[in-house]
Order: C-alpha cells, then sequence, then structure tokens
C-alpha cells in the first residue's frame, strides 16, 4: 500500500497512470457501444423491404437489359419509367443510411441514364445497354452499409462533382426533351 505523499509524488512527476487508465477504459467502452450500435443499424438497414428490393430492381433492370428495353417506349415515356424505378434508391441511400453525398451520387447516376437513355434514335437506348447505373447505384449503397471505406472515401471526396454534375443533367436533360418534342412535332407535321 502507497502512502498519501507518496501517490501525491507521483502525480505532480506524471508517473501515476491511473487516470490514463481510467480514460482509455471509458474510450474502449464508447468505441465498444459504437461498433454495436453501427452493427445493429446495418442489420436494420439489410433486413429492410426497401433494401431487400434494390437487390431484385437492380438485378432485372442492369443483368436482365429491362432499363434499355423499357427505354424503347417511345416519346421518352421508357426513360420516365426507368427513372421512377430508380426511387428507391434515393429513399435507400437519403432516409436509411442518411448520408447527402451518396444520395448524390446516386441521383448523379440516375440522371445520366436518363439522359443517355434520351439521345435520340435508339442510340441512347444501345448505350443504355453498357450504362450499368442501377448496379453502380447497388454497389455504392451496399459499400456504405458495409462500411467500405474506399467507397465511403470516394463518394464523399466527389459529392461536390456529383451536385454539380446533377445541375448540369439537369439543364441537358431538359434540351433533349425539347428536342424530343420537336422532331416529334416535325414528325407528325409530316402526316398531316
Amino acid at each position: 500500500m502507497e502512502s498519501n505523499r507518496r501517490k501525491q509524488a507521483k502525480i505532480d512527476i506524471g508517473l501515476d497512470d491511473s487516470k490514463e487508465l481510467k480514460d482509455i477504459a471509458k474510450a474502449t467502452q464508447v468505441e465498444i457501444k459504437r461498433q454495436k450500435e453501427k452493427a445493429d443499424e446495418k442489420l436494420r438497414i439489410e433486413q429492410s423491404r426497401s433494401y431487400q428490393m434494390l437487390k431484385g430492381i437492380a438485378k432485372t433492370m442492369d443483368r436482365y437489359f429491362l432499363d434499355p428495353i423499357i427505354g424503347f417506349i417511345p416519346g421518352g415515356i421508357g426513360d420516365a419509367i426507368s427513372s421512377v424505378v430508380s426511387m428507391p434508391f434515393l429513399y435507400v441511400s437519403l432516409f436509411k443510411v442518411k448520408s447527402i453525398p451518396l444520395t448524390l451520387a446516386v441521383l448523379f447516376n440516375i440522371m445520366t441514364d436518363v439522359f443517355i437513355g434520351l439521345i435520340p434514335f435508339w442510340i441512347g437506348n444501345i448505350l443504355d445497354v453498357f450504362n450499368r447505373s442501377y448496379l453502380r447505384n447497388m454497389k455504392l449503397i451496399v459499400g456504405f452499409v458495409e462500411d467500405d471505406k474506399e467507397i465511403i472515401k470516394k463518394v464523399n471526396k466527389q459529392a461536390v462533382y456529383s451536385f454539380l454534375g446533377i445541375l448540369l443533367f439537369s439543364v441537358l436533360i431538359y434540351y433533349m426533351i425539347k428536342l424530343a418534342a420537336m422532331i416529334i412535332n416535325w414528325f407528325l407535321g409530316l402526316f398531316s
């Protein structure tokens, strides 16, 4: 047993590490609690119906090429349907994973897909076969849920570029729709 004077002398010269040990123990407990909460959140997301739905949508739309097939519906209706089918990806990224950079990346991929699909004369639909936006979005969301540091770092780093790309694609999609309307009016004018 140490005397109080001896303990005080150790504290005064910095040899007493009991406070440091208490701080380390407290930090360890906080980290264990954080890891448990993270694991519980991951499990909750993975078991949600919306997350499960994403797997089926990505597989159907990109692996079985339903996205380019739907794109053949004329007048941009196919591309509108395709973009509506993408909404669960936005929902999961924004409300389940709760990440703004992830949501921006998902929206950027969706808008890229819509823009490519709007390229006239079926060229866009052919290019859409090679643009796997649903699988890309699924990979990003799974990366965030699985806590893949590389994917999270990349998405967070490119958040500003994703936002600027969304703005650019918004303008380009507007003009592509305008062009499509002009082509349809010109085509209908040939038969009247």
